[in-house]
């Protein structure tokens, strides 16, 4: 079998995967979060938090709650990382220094998980599953939790309430997550994934050296590191090391679970709000741009221009023999269309053109299909951008799901919007205009290091977590600025979407009339798409111009 049927054989069987757990998933989801019974666990963290799981939050308090559990979990997770070397199972090692335990800290609890560190030679195990791995289940469940809160907004009438964000966040980990995860650990250790709590173990070479083999709890880090498209890896080849992405059917299961979670979300909102054509009409468009980037990425990979890509058949620096070039190019897209952040490959590596679909996967705002919660809250924001454009078109108000999209709630979907464009080209240009700033964090000159710029605030910003690795951002400067981005891509958009849920459930559902726009039809389908990359390419065709676009033309 030729490398190019192998390729379309695997996205092949993925996408038949995909389609077939949707569903049910979705299902489940929807279930679980319209459910009025509590489990005995969850009861017993509700008291231990000292929480009331029947309050019917207004959307201030659901976002004040959202607020402070990050900020708490910020604090905790600074703190366990700066006294480290107290702590049992620390193998040694020192506090991480406040720099980067102030970056990791911020990373993990907004669903970024950018390292600026090597995993196993700067967190012991406590940290990694203690720490880092906690806050893989908790930023994704904060994702779920305000994807659901907009639901709300849309299917409640006359109200100024949107639920209990504790029983959203509660409930997502210990009825969706934590039970994925452990069949995904299970699966993931069966394939040779590493988990064990053993010391560091230095063995003798074929060639007589020595070198020093790392274990830990590696298989349970992983499954939710990807199901909660969080991305952060116990090594620091992350899904490239062999102990975590050990082989080829292994690496695709990875991309599986990445990709299962946000592609299940539409089938969960259509049973939230009764239609679930609405469902399978943001599915269509979330996987067909998936698939364009996929299809992109592959095709700029194959063809790499040059000699050492024609000898070796294609683009292979960065890239591990055992994936090969196509497994390489669809878990690339894949982690940057959703906001894992995951690597089997080095992306700095890629070809001009291939790591310029990758930069422009994560400037679309990742909703395609984006993270878990994240990808949902983000494309229903476009959605309402889509209904407005069609209601100026043919004179009409806009209306999406029942409700009508008046100035207030376009003033807040605007400002939601361009959150991620000023943070992303001001950081960047912070970064790119000052020499010192340049000499100490990028590595190559010319466009090709202002990609490095452009992806690590990119990264930042949509709170995706992976990095061109000539981008050195273990600096003073880069670990602050670079939190700073990843603290505002996440909480602005999540209290602007939930004042913008708060806004819509208190007006009066408007039942459908002969002239209003179905939203659930192919032309509104192909109109959200264009939404999706219009609103994207008018803000960075410039700087991709300048980057990307410049080196593949050199």
């Amino acid at each position: 079998m030729s490398d190019a049927a192998a390729g379309a054989l695997q996205v092949a069987v993925l996408v038949a995967a995909l389609l077939a757990a949707q569903g049910p998933l979705g299902a489940w989801i929807a279930r679980c979060l319209i459910s009025t019974r509590h489990l005995a666990l969850e009861r017993a963290v509700y008291r231990a938090a000292g929480v009331d799981p029947d309050a019917d939050l207004r959307w201030p308090v659901y976002a004040r709650s959202v607020l402070v559990l990050s900020a708490v979990s910020v604090l905790l997770l600074y703190a366990l990382q700066r006294v480290q070397a107290a702590l049992p199972l620390a193998l040694g090692l020192p506090g991480v220094p406040a720099p980067t335990a102030w970056n990791t800290a911020v990373s993990f609890v907004t669903n970024t998980n950018w390292q600026s560190y090597s995993g196993e030679t700067a967190m012991g195990h406590l940290v990694q599953a203690g720490g880092l791995a906690v806050q893989h289940f908790l930023s994704a469940a904060v994702g779920v939790s305000v994807a659901v809160a907009l639901v709300r907004g849309f299917t409640r009438s006359r109200t100024d309430r949107l639920g209990s964000f504790w029983a959203d966040l509660v409930r997502t980990c210990v009825r969706v997550l934590l039970p994925l995860s452990l069949v995904a650990a299970l699966v993931l250790l069966l394939g040779g994934v590493v988990q064990n709590l053993a010391e560091p173990t230095t063995v003798t070479t074929l060639t007589g050296g020595e070198q020093t083999l790392v274990g830990g709890p590696v298989a349970s880090q992983e499954a939710i590191k990807e199901l909660g498209t969080n991305g952060g890896g116990f090594y620091n080849a992350n899904s490239a090391h062999p102990f975590e992405g050990p082989s080829a059917w292994v690496s695709l299961l990875q991309v599986f679970l990445l990709l299962l979670i946000p592609f299940s979300m539409p089938a969960a909102l259509g049973r939230l709000v009764g239609d679930r054509r609405q469902g399978h009409l943001l599915l269509a468009v979330m996987g067909g741009l998936w698939l364009l980037a996929v299809t992109a990425v592959t095709w700029a990979e194959t063809a790499g221009r040059g000699l050492a890509p024609q000898a070796a058949g294609a683009a292979m620096e960065g890239k591990e023999v055992r994936f090969g070039e196509t497994l390489s190019a669809l878990f690339a897209a894949s982690t940057t269309a959703t906001s894992t952040g995951a690597v089997n490959s080095f992306h700095d590596s890629y070809t001009a053109a291939g790591g310029g679909v990758l930069l422009l996967n994560m400037m679309l705002g990742e909703v395609t299909p984006g993270g878990v919660g994240s990808g949902l809250y983000g494309m229903l924001v476009l959605a309402v951008v889509a209904v407005f454009l069609a209601g100026l078109m043919v004179g009409r108000t806009p209306e999406l799901l029942g409700k009508k999209i008046g100035p207030r709630q376009m003033v807040l979907v605007a400002l939601s919007v361009l959150t991620m464009p000023a943070l992303l080209l001001v950081g960047a240009a912070l970064t790119a205009g000052v020499p010192a700033l340049v000499g100490a964090s990028v590595q190559d000159a010319g466009p090709h290091g202002l990609s490095e710029v452009l992806y690590a605030y990119a990264s930042a910003a949509n709170n995706n977590g992976s990095a061109f690795a000539g981008f050195g951002a273990a600096t003073t400067y880069q670990n602050t600025a670079l939190g700073v981005v990843m603290l505002l891509g996440r909480f602005v958009p999540v209290v602007l979407v939930l004042a913008l849920a708060g806004s819509l459930a208190r007006q009066t559902a408007v039942p459908a009339g002969a002239g209003t726009l179905s939203t659930r039809s192919p032309v509104f389908g192909v109109l959200l798409a264009v939404v999706v990359v219009v609103v994207a390419g008018l803000t960075f065709v410039p700087a991709l111009a300048l980057a990307p676009l410049a080196e593949a033309l050199s």
